[in-house]
């Protein structure tokens, strides 16, 4: 299975859910993170105010940074090249880079049935 790495910018926590003023777009990808892990995919954070060495250890990471500057993370690495930056995936895109079946729970299913669609 492929691997997924998040380099998150400086965050209070791991996930970011932490504090008085916690960002929905966080909310929603510590989510969709759990969602991905649950299906059994490979799922690493990292953060760079707990983990900074997690970013100098990598020579993707590295530089990108030397490049683009802290301000552009997140940057989403799959199978260790860049496959985002700058926002956070949405789980639709998690689950298409991973294989993952059932990308978005609430979107609507398809009801079409041979050429006959509803």
């Amino acid at each position: 299975m492929k691997a997924l790495q998040i380099f998150d910018p400086a965050l209070c926590c791991s996930t970011g859910v932490c504090g008085v003023d916690v960002d929905q777009a966080l909310v929603q990808f510590s989510a969709d993170v759990d969602w991905a892990r649950q299906q059994g995919a490979s799922v690493e954070r990292f953060n760079l105010a707990q983990e900074p060495m997690a970013f100098a250890g990598n020579p993707v990471v590295k530089g990108f940074l030397e490049r683009s500057g802290a301000e552009a993370l997140p940057l989403v690495l799959l199978d260790g090249e860049v496959a985002l930056a700058g926002r956070y995936p949405a789980r639709a895109e998690i689950a298409r880079w991973l294989g993952l079946a059932d990308a978005a729970p609430d979107a609507p299913k398809p009801c079409c049935s041979g050429s006959k669609c509803c």
